[in-house]
């Protein structure tokens, strides 16, 4: 993937030199001369597609260098390309998919190797946030849970200022789940400390049995009453939050942090300007030693071989493989494919249809070697650039990198949302001038410029790369932590509910 867009004129974008369409910077007003010699013959909304060619009844339309797919009807030179005109390619094959053919070693300097953070006892990664999360066990005590926040965070933490916040870890897992199904271990996975005392995603399935204790778990339904279980939520959080503020920050090296990447509400430009910029971002962060994770399966599917050219062993080629099949086989049973993907809003953003979305999406990955393939929620073992299954889905995205380890992470879009992550801070990228000027106090990184030739991807990788260490070190906040817009933790769960 290139790091430079290329303004073939002030009004179109063009990916690779094979492209036989261009995306439009801004509104084209039918009559137009929009290159030279090629006139739109009809008004081409921002962000999507103009054939530069004449294409033929089942011509393949081709950006990013690959087939989107074919014209189910002849597209003049100049027409307006959307999703009801192509018919979807076949998805590529995942059997012996060639690997360790495209290793660029040849990355970006980081300008800083160490970022402020708190080393944790156990090894793991720093952390970027010094605060007490709750876990529940069951959605079920989710309000008493609440409800015991908000007064620990009125009366409680204004003593403890070296804890950032005090965060309830709600979800809707935990009863009426078949719980011994195979696909059970992924949400169990996930959530690995209130419990109500009947589910069955019983605190065993959760802890270890040393920090099963009084201590460390609280069951509701052993307490008499509402305003017992929160003056025992409340006493055990004063005990946590005196431990949490004797915390400090360090200077730590890039090697002790872990950043996650996802994109939502993603347009065609996220693919020319976001991403690229997230990208370019990731390789300086793997450069200097850090742990970089990308997911989504459903927008990588279309171009999983060029990831895996990028697999430095077999073993990783394989578990990469085995991740695709085994959701390929998921969309199957529920008797849906991956054209479900994507969205209206991806398409008014002029993405036309899964594969296009897909070629956008893997250029937040960078050019970094992938060292490792996760399933939903694992752990790595590895450091470096690393591919974690997941599902696309933001909200649930979101969980299962931040189950695998993930202690920031960079957000880019398109379309907006306010999607956040009270675990975990998260930074906004947007790839479009006119996203910044709408949301100016929601966006944190305008990659926009890069379309219209006003900056480069590396200028703006740069950019985002000084942000995450600055956010990360504490330094500075994303907007969406600074107003607290925190989702939901959406559990991936494909095992039964009963």
């Amino acid at each position: 993937m290139s790091n430079e867009t290329n303004n073939i004129s002030k009004l179109l974008v063009k990916v690779h030199e094979l492209d036989n369409v261009a995306i439009a910077v801004q509104d084209i007003k039918a009559g137009t001369e929009a290159y030279s010699g090629i006139t739109a013959n009809r008004d081409i909304p921002q962000a999507h597609k103009m054939a530069l060619v004449d294409i033929p009844k089942g011509g393949a339309v081709i950006r990013y260098g690959v087939t989107l797919g074919y014209a189910m009807e002849a597209i003049a030179r100049g027409g307006w390309i959307n999703e009801f005109m192509l018919e979807l390619p076949a998805p590529p094959s995942v059997e012996d998919m060639e690997y360790a053919k495209n290793i660029v070693t040849d990355l970006p300097e980081p300008p800083l190797t160490t970022f402020e953070g708190y080393r944790n006892p156990d090894g793991g990664y720093a952390g970027t946030r010094n605060i007490l999360g709750i876990n529940t066990t069951v959605q079920c005590v989710t309000g008493v849970l609440n409800v015991a926040v908000k007064k620990m965070r009125e009366e409680l933490l204004p003593k403890y200022p070296n804890v950032d916040d005090i965060v309830p870890i709600n979800h809707a897992y935990g009863c009426g789940v078949a719980i011994n199904a195979p696909e059970a271990k992924v949400p169990i996975r996930s959530l690995r400390k209130v419990g109500l005392g009947c589910e069955k995603l019983t605190v065993e399935m959760l802890i270890d049995e040393s920090d099963n204790t009084p201590e460390n778990v609280i069951i509701l339904q052993e307490l008499k009453g509402f305003n017992a279980m929160v003056d025992a939520l409340m006493e055990m959080a004063e005990k946590k939050l005196k431990i949490l503020n004797q915390r400090k920050r360090e200077t730590l090296p890039l090697s002790d942090l872990c950043i996650g990447m996802q994109c939502g509400g993603s347009d065609a430009f996220s693919g020319v300007t976001a991403n690229p910029s997230a990208g370019y971002a990731s390789d300086m962060l793997v450069k200097g030693g850090a742990t970089v994770m990308f997911s989504e399966v459903t927008e990588v599917r279309d171009g999983v071989h060029y990831i895996a050219e990028r697999c430095v062993s077999q073993g990783v080629r394989d578990k990469l493989a085995a991740e695709m099949r085994w959701y390929d086989h998921y969309l199957e049973e529920g008797e849906v494919d991956r054209s479900a993907n994507p969205t209206p809003g991806n398409k008014k953003g002029g993405l036309c249809n899964i594969v296009e979305k897909a070629m956008g999406s893997i250029a937040k990955s960078g050019n970094s070697p992938i060292v490792e393939v996760l399933s939903p929620a694992e752990r790595p073992s590895q450091k470096g650039l690393i591919y974690a299954a997941t599902p696309a889905s933001d909200i649930v995205c979101g969980p299962c990198q931040l189950a695998s380890g993930i202690t920031l992470q960079v957000f880019m879009t398109g379309r907006g949302t306010p999607y956040g992550l009270a675990a975990a801070p998260v930074i906004k990228v947007c790839s479009r001038n006119e996203m910044k000027e709408m949301w100016a106090d929601l966006i944190d990184v305008n990659a926009g410029p890069a379309a219209a030739g006003e900056a480069t991807i590396q200028e703006i990788g740069t950019e985002l790369f000084h942000k995450i260490i600055s956010v990360a070190s504490g330094k500075d906040q994303s907007f969406a932590e600074k107003y607290k817009l925190n989702n939901d933790l959406c559990i991936f769960n494909p095992a039964p509910i009963t």
